[in-house]
């Protein structure tokens, strides 16, 4: 070891570029390796409803203004669609899951505190039921709360330590002064989570508050209907007909969840494939550059490799120390590359999007990809090396 640290020491100007080019690899394979390990942690975790056999409609009115949308439409859309024999369940949303829509608003545990800002989602009483949300306390609110001075809302895990800390949030008041409007809300439920863009959409705080059309001027265009399982997909023209029937100058776009949460996956793991075949693309015009470097340093070394061929050295000797000499290489790229790197965790500069267990993962999945097209790029110059014959190689010029 002694040996090859002094001939890659006394090498250093010709090794610099080589280590630069494995160190820009490095970093390639392991952005490519924390995405795909982040979004693989992602997909794991739940989502906190479920959907299955849910389906999704959009609400069209002629008129954009909520004022369009009368209060009694709601009763008489459910009524409407749960005569239908396949209809489980109706729902109502400001908008549905896997649809990249972000509503957020700013929240406090009490006056005085400070500003929270949070997702928030206006949703009927059936929408637990419908979607099958997971509470982890407490309840969902029902027509019971209706009249209550402080308005119900299910917040998610996150949420509730977010304003109460430690201290359970069930019963707890807070307030929202969006649009310089005070509104006390009440605690009835707590979730896990609700990550409402899907199973790749990083986990953040969420506000579920009680739709009541007639206490709120605030009207919701999303209608989510729960169907029997196996329901065919040509079941939507009966539903199209069905609304049509309650409101025949509005259009309704109708799709299933299973379908958008496809379309949703499609999109975000998108980046992911095209990040993947650029490296992919990288990784080779490295390859090839750093065989072509090293089939070019083993050509000068010919003089030194038949002298130490003539001292006694085994063509194994010379071909354990070719290799062995770009793997120390390779190491020192790959450690200055983990103290780079190290740095994103320890500042959190990428939040929980890169954790020490996405980290240590790619880390290792970074190394092993190095290490490996190292050695692939090592294998027949070395190979080469260990067969010149000594005579020849102290004879060449």
């Amino acid at each position: 070891m002694r040996h090859l640290l002094t001939l890659t020491w006394k090498r250093k100007s010709r090794n610099l570029m080589v280590s630069l080019e494995i160190l820009l690899a490095f970093a390639i394979v392991f952005a490519i390796a924390a995405a795909g390990l982040r979004y693989g942690q992602l997909y794991r975790a739940p989502l906190g409803y479920d959907g299955a056999d849910t389906w999704s409609v959009a609400v069209l009115a002629a008129d954009g203004r909520d004022e369009a949308i009368p209060a009694d439409f709601y009763d008489t859309v459910r009524r409407a669609l749960l005569e239908l024999p396949q209809v489980r369940g109706v729902a109502f949303a400001t908008h549905p899951p896997y649809q990249m829509s972000t509503w957020t608003s700013t929240f406090r545990a009490s006056t005085g505190t400070p500003e929270i800002e949070s997702n928030a989602l206006d949703a009927s009483d059936d929408l637990a039921a419908v979607l099958g949300v997971k509470l982890v306390a407490g309840r969902w609110f029902t027509r019971a709360d209706e009249g209550d001075s402080a308005l119900p809302a299910v917040l998610n895990r996150r949420m509730a330590e977010a304003l109460f800390g430690a201290q359970p949030a069930l019963g707890r008041r807070f307030v929202s002064t969006e649009y310089h409007t005070v509104r006390t809300f009440r605690v009835v439920g707590v979730i896990e989570d609700f990550r409402n863009h899907g199973p790749l959409m990083t986990p953040a705080r969420f506000v579920i508050t009680r739709f009541a059309p007639a206490a709120s001027k605030a009207r919701v265009r999303t209608i989510l209907v729960k169907v029997a399982p196996g329901t065919p997909r040509a079941f939507e023209a009966a539903l199209g007909r069905r609304l049509q029937s309650v409101r025949g100058d509005w259009s309704y776009q109708i799709d299933t969840l299973a379908a958008m949460r496809a379309t949703v996956l499609k999109e975000q793991l998108l980046p992911l494939v095209v990040g993947g075949v650029i490296a992919s693309f990288m990784l080779a015009m490295v390859a090839f550059g750093l065989f072509g470097v090293l089939w070019q340093r083993t050509a000068r070394r010919i003089p030194e490799i038949g002298l130490r061929r003539a001292l006694g050295a085994s063509a194994a000797h010379i071909y354990r120390q070719i290799v062995a000499e770009q793997l120390l290489l390779s190491s020192f790229a790959v450690l200055a590359g983990l103290a780079l790197l190290v740095q994103l965790p320890l500042t959190g500069a990428l939040g929980e999007a890169l954790n020490w267990t996405v980290f240590g993962a790619a880390a290792a999945l970074s190394m092993a990809v190095i290490y490996l097209l190292s050695l692939l790029c090592a294998l027949y110059p070395a190979w080469h090396a260990s067969r010149l014959d000594p005579r020849a190689a102290l004879h060449y010029e």
